[in-house]
Order: structure tokens, then C-alpha cells, then sequence
């Protein structure tokens, strides 16, 4: 063994005392680019050979998977057959193009030369760049789930039934009774204004004897406020307020929306009849009434339906003898489209009725002007002979 030391010994003194091992000489350039040209064709075209095998096709049950978790909502309307079959066919390319640079990459070592930069072999990134789709958010989702259905009184099964009282009572309701509106036949301005007064008056008076009851009625029992903690009694019947307003609401818009639709152009069905009459006074011709008479008439309606059910107490006013009323009030720009689409329809309409009295106008307003009159004064005092007179 020591002398097996010393023999190690001596051999590695003498390893260390060597000269270094002189360097490979570098090849020429020309033989170097003509190598580095032939190594790169041959990568490509091995490559290219690789790429050309058939890849195993992604099986049909993982598509069918993957639909699964699409909500069944988001699977319904128009197109969207089309935009599933869209979505799996990119799924489909997607996995074929990463398979081939998965067996590029795991075949076929890319020899780090010179023009092959951008040959990609590495698999396609496994989510999009931004998206996480980790669940950190899940104990947050659960904790405000758990705070909206102890704070958010829409949800108390005494809402539920608030609700449905609306829809029984509002669905099939209008403050006025459209269909009737043609089949009067023609009508005068104050006619018109008349009825709708009425009906109004009438829809108003039906809805606090039938529906407004029933909804006190549900909340002069003590089962309304189960669940109900003292300190949220308030916030609670602001709720049912805002919901017994948007329920009102809904319905004068529901109503004005279908007065405008009787002005439709396209659908001329239930536009209304109106009476007008072509006078003479005091040598003027004019209709009655008057275009501006007949535009503030039908804009009346408008502003009649909304003014209806606007002095309907809250159910804590009623239960405490308060005076708080529901804001019933139509949102600013239902009116204001209201009254503009009112305005171009009742032009538009009345185009024919005003080329018509201008024409009249042209060729016998001066019958009744006094322009003829004028013109036989004169004739009169101007000496003319027989046959002028004839």
C-alpha cells in the first residue's frame, strides 16, 4: 500500500508539472460556415421530418369535459353552437401545434448556431400571461355571501312575496286601456283629455284597493319581520319602499312606452283617431284645433300617466301614521324621450293634413282674404264696356 501511495504521489506531481494541453486549432471560416450551413440544414430538415408524423388526436370525452364547465347560461342564445365549435377547434390547434414542439424538442437537440434563433421548439405557456386562476378570492366570495344574506333584505321570503304581488297585480296591467283608443273612433282634444283623466283616477283607485292592501295586509302580521334584527328594522322597510317603488315605476313606464308605441310609423294599427275641422274666421282659414292644440293633448297623456300614484304613503309611514310618500316619480329621460319621439311622430303624421291646407290656402284663401272682394271694388269703379262686363 505505501508503495502504491508513493507511485500515486510521483504520478500526480508530475501531471501537475505538465505542460497544458495546446488548444484545438481553429478551423478556417469558409470550412466553419460550410459545416455550420450543412448542420443547419440538417437540423431543419430533420425537424421538419418530425413535424410531418401524425400526433395523436386529443380525445373527443376531453372536449365533452371541457364543456362542462361552461355554465349552461352562457351555452344558450344565438350562435353560440357556432361559438363553441369555434372555441374547440383552437383547442384543437392549439394541442396539435404543442404536441409537435413537444416531440421536436424531445427528438432533436438545437444546435446553438448562428439562423436558428427563431426556431420555437418549446411547448406552448400553460396559461395565458395575467390570468391566475388560483382561488384565493373563495373565502372572500363565502364571507360576503354569508354578510349580503344577513344585510340584503331582497332576500327575506317576505320580499319574495312583496314581489309576487307585484307581478300578479302588474304584469298584464297598464294605467290605460291602449286598445280602446282606436276603436273610439275619431276624438277631440278635450275628449281625449277627459278620458285619460279618468282612467288614470280609476287605475289609481284600483291599485290602492286591491294591491296596496294586500301589501299591508302582509305586513300587519308578525311573521313579515322573522329574521328581521331590531337594529335593522329601518333599513329594512327602506327596502321594501324602494321595491314597492321600482314595482310603480316599472308600471308607469311600462305604460308610457305603449302610449308612444301607438305613434309608431311602422305599425299604424293603433294610432290614434282625432277630429279636426277646416274653419273660416274673420276671413281666415285655419284647422281646429289647431296643430299646436292637438300636440299639447296627446303630450297631456304623457304627463297624466305620470303623475298618477304619486302620493302613495310607505308601509312604515301607514303602520306609524306618517305622511312619507314612495318616490313614484318617471326617471327624467323616459319623459324626455317620451315627449321628443311624441313630437317627430305628430309631425311626421300631420305632413299630409298641412300640404293639404296649404294647398287649399293657395287656391281659395284669396276667396275669403278680401283679395277678391277687392279686386270686384275695383272693377266696379272702373268704367269697362259691355262685353267687358259679360
Amino acid at each position: 500500500i505505501d508503495r502504491a501511495l508513493k507511485v500515486y504521489h510521483i504520478s500526480m506531481e508530475e501531471k501537475y508539472h505538465r505542460d497544458p494541453v495546446p488548444p484545438i486549432p481553429e478551423l478556417p471560416s469558409t470550412v466553419r460556415k460550410y459545416f455550420f450551413n450543412i448542420l443547419t440544414k440538417n437540423y431543419l430538415f430533420m425537424k421538419k421530418c418530425v413535424q410531418s408524423n401524425p400526433v395523436v388526436p386529443i380525445q373527443q370525452q376531453w372536449l365533452m369535459s371541457m364543456l362542462t364547465l361552461v355554465p349552461q347560461s352562457l351555452m344558450e342564445g344565438k350562435d353560440r353552437e357556432l361559438l363553441a365549435e369555434k372555441l374547440l377547434g383552437e383547442i384543437i390547434r392549439d394541442y396539435e401545434m404543442s404536441m409537435r414542439r413537444c416531440v421536436v424538442r424531445n427528438v432533436l437537440t438545437k444546435p446553438d448556431i448562428k439562423g436558428l434563433e427563431d426556431e420555437e421548439e418549446a411547448p406552448l405557456p400553460l396559461s395565458p400571461l395575467g390570468l391566475d386562476f388560483s382561488r384565493p378570492w373563495h373565502n372572500n366570495f363565502i364571507q360576503a355571501k354569508n354578510q349580503m344574506l344577513s344585510n340584503l333584505h331582497i332576500l327575506h321570503p317576505t320580499m319574495k312575496t312583496l314581489l309576487d304581488f307585484g307581478y300578479a297585480a302588474f304584469s298584464t296591467f297598464l294605467i290605460l286601456d291602449l286598445s280602446s283608443f282606436r276603436l273610439k273612433g275619431p276624438i277631440d282634444c278635450e275628449s281625449l283629455k277627459t278620458d285619460v283623466s279618468l282612467s288614470c283616477s280609476k287605475a289609481e283607485e284600483k291599485i290602492l284597493n286591491t294591491w296596496y292592501q294586500r301589501v299591508i295586509g302582509l305586513f300587519t302580521q308578525k311573521e313579515s319581520l322573522n329574521g328581521v334584527k331590531l337594529d335593522q328594522v329601518d333599513s329594512f322597510y327602506n327596502c321594501v319602499a324602494t321595491l314597492m317603488s321600482n314595482q310603480l315605476k316599472d308600471l308607469l313606464r311600462r305604460t308610457v312606452e305603449a302610449f308612444v308605441k301607438l305613434f309608431d310609423p311602422e305599425d299604424r294599427n293603433g294610432l290614434p283617431l282625432f277630429k279636426m275641422e277646416l274653419t273660416l274666421d274673420e276671413k281666415k282659414m285655419e284647422f281646429y284645433p289647431s296643430f299646436q292644440d292637438l300636440e299639447e293633448a296627446i303630450l297631456f297623456t304623457v304627463n297624466r300617466i305620470g303623475q298618477t300614484l304619486q302620493n302613495i304613503q310607505t308601509v312604515r309611514s301607514w303602520l306609524m301614521g306618517g305622511t312619507t310618500t314612495l318616490d313614484t316619480e318617471l326617471p327624467n329621460h323616459v319623459m324626455v324621450w317620451a315627449t321628443s319621439t311624441l313630437k317627430k311622430s305628430i309631425r311626421d303624421n300631420l305632413e299630409g293634413p298641412k300640404e293639404y291646407f296649404e294647398n287649399y290656402v293657395e287656391r281659395y284663401g284669396w276667396l275669403v282674404d278680401g283679395t277678391a272682394q277687392a279686386q270686384i271694388e275695383r272693377f266696379e269703379a272702373e268704367e269697362h264696356s259691355f262685353d267687358e262686363y259679360t
